[in-house]
């Protein structure tokens, strides 16, 4: 396993079980102790973890954002189930649009199967994953690339999508708090995402429980504004919160 793969599989790890141990990491790994540590070490100063006495435990930082690589490989069985619910809520002729994310890439497998279907978008693996479907008409919005996240952003993404009016916008978030709303850790990011909700007729937010209850650094939206958020089975009692805030909330049951 080469370097980038270990660090991706660590990081993975710890937002399952929010700490890792070096004897586990070395036979899951099948490293040695110094090469584990070694790791551990460098993502500290990356300030990716905070090591402690024979392991690590994440660093929750309001400004941390993942890459698309790191976000690819964490609950993706959650994540399979989640975007399953939300093909539900497409029909033939609609006009949708997919926010940048793992978990729309998901989403945009399970729209192969519609006949007739226009996607907006303003991610690069959504977009490459529709290629050469017949049925779908795809409008990808230009801007600047985000190179880490996949996601183009920014004044001309921005000015395309205040002319377009879709169906439903599929909406990723970062951190969803009863009280907070939903906060991405990037300025621009959560600019595009405002507009993408003002754009609909009805916004679905679509996020995995590991983002319940958490804050980062840029208000996007208040839970008001959005009309349904779909999650997974293994929802904290945070979603219970959201609830109570007037959420509606649809947990997606994972296959057998």
């Amino acid at each position: 396993m080469y370097e980038a793969e270990r660090k991706r599989s660590i990081l993975a790890l710890l937002k399952e079980q929010e700490r890792v141990e070096v004897q586990d990491l070395i036979q899951l790994l099948d490293v040695s102790e110094s090469t584990v540590r070694r790791d551990l070490k460098e993502l500290e100063q990356s300030g990716l973890l905070k090591r402690t006495h024979g392991g690590a435990v994440p660093v929750h930082t309001v400004n941390y954002e993942p890459t698309f690589s790191e976000k690819e490989i964490t609950h993706r069985e959650q994540k399979q189930a989640i975007a399953r619910e939300a093909s539900a809520l497409v029909s033939e002729g609609d006009v949708i649009l997919l926010d940048s994310g793992t978990t729309m890439v998901y989403l945009a497998r399970e729209l192969k199967r519609f006949q007739r279907l226009t996607v907006v978008t303003n991610a690069i693996p959504v977009a490459q994953e529709l290629l050469g479907c017949g049925g779908i008409e795809l409008i990808l919005l230009g801007g600047t690339l985000r190179k880490d996240i996949l996601s183009l952003v920014g004044p001309f993404a921005e000015e395309i999508l205040g002319k377009l009016h879709v169906d439903t916008a599929f909406i990723a978030t970062n951190a969803i708090h009863a009280e907070a709303g939903l906060s991405t850790p990037n300025v621009t990011e959560a600019s595009m995402k405002r507009r993408m909700i003002a754009s609909s007729k009805r916004a679905v937010l679509l996020a995995d429980s590991s983002k319940i209850g958490n804050i980062t650094l840029v208000n996007f939206a208040s839970l008001k504004d959005i009309d349904l958020f779909i999650t997974d089975g293994e929802a904290s009692e945070g979603l219970a919160e959201l609830e109570a805030a007037g959420l509606q909330v649809k947990a997606a049951a994972e296959r057998k």
